[in-house]
């Protein structure tokens, strides 16, 4: 099972290995998932001055976050779904600040890369449909997030 996954670093951080890591930690949530191969995904690595940018402009929160997910398949008010045979799923976009994701590694005492791991599990388990608004959907979503990441080997530490 194959994710066409679009990875951009604005902040050119990140290493080779941390993008193929993610690749592969996607991909493998997506097999976890059932995802349809072939379906699409963006993750864009940016600074906290750019999610903060975006936080404000699409959320009216004027400050930097870890994640955010803009999911395509959510319908809003006066859209129209666009359907057709042979077209791929496209999810969505996911942004990740790469400076939070330092802090809280930091904070949390585990590695970068096992922080990022979870904030790409996360955006993308969003993009699903899942969501932490009520205390169940938040037991089930991080639940789900803790077994992909164990099951892919990121376990916290």
């Amino acid at each position: 099972m194959a994710l066409s996954i679009d990875l951009i670093d604005e902040t050119n951080e990140l290493k080779e290995e941390d993008l193929r890591l993610i690749e592969d930690l996607l991909n493998y949530a997506a097999e976890a998932e059932a995802v349809e191969d072939g379906t699409e995904v963006s993750v864009t690595f940016v600074t906290n001055s750019r999610i903060q940018e975006i936080n404000r402009e699409y959320r009216d929160k004027d400050q930097p976050t870890d994640v955010i997910s803009f999911a395509l398949e959510e319908m809003g008010e006066g859209e129209i779904e666009i359907t057709g045979d042979n077209m791929p799923r496209v999810l969505g976009d996911i942004i990740i600040s790469v400076q939070r994701a330092h802090e809280q590694a930091e904070d949390y005492g585990h590695s970068f890369l096992r922080e990022l791991g979870f904030l790409s599990v996360h955006g993308f388990l969003h993009l699903l449909g899942y969501d932490h608004m009520t205390k169940e959907d938040e037991t089930k979503m991080f639940g789900r997030q803790k077994e992909i990441l164990d099951g892919y080997g990121l376990k916290r530490s």
